[in-house]
């Protein structure tokens, strides 16, 4: 089992702490490199909402 497994196994049920955990460490790095990568950030922020559940409006990718 992975550890992505692993997760997913422990989040299942609180899939929208999951995201707003997503993003609060998204806006924590974007605020350590003054926005300086948020592209980035926002596209792993929305990859692993995808693999977490933790986005409902948008289907996982």
């Amino acid at each position: 089992m992975s550890v992505m497994d692993k997760l997913k196994q422990m989040l299942k049920g609180h899939e929208d702490q999951a995201g707003k955990g997503v993003d609060k460490a998204g806006d924590f790095v974007d605020d350590k490199t003054q926005g300086k990568y948020s592209s980035q950030v926002d596209t792993a922020q929305d990859k692993l909402k995808g693999q977490f559940g933790g986005d409902q409006d948008q289907p996982p990718r």
